[in-house]
């Protein structure tokens, strides 16, 4: 497995456990404050990794 798609890998992962933790803090009456911050954490991490992927297509291409 290449460093790149290890990368990619583990953005997705971190997405997933980030956006699972915020939906699990939200109903199970956890601090709001930690659940908005996981979410938040979550759509950044999305972000910065739709972005990595744009800049490895156009590194490659």
């Amino acid at each position: 497995m290449s460093l790149k798609a290890f990368h990619v890998f583990f953005v997705i992962v971190s997405v997933l456990f980030t956006s699972l933790l915020g939906v699990w803090l939200l109903r199970s009456n956890g601090p709001v404050s930690f659940a908005v911050g996981s979410l938040a954490s979550s759509f950044l991490l999305l972000f910065y990794g739709i972005s990595f992927l744009r800049k490895v297509r156009s590194i490659i291409t």
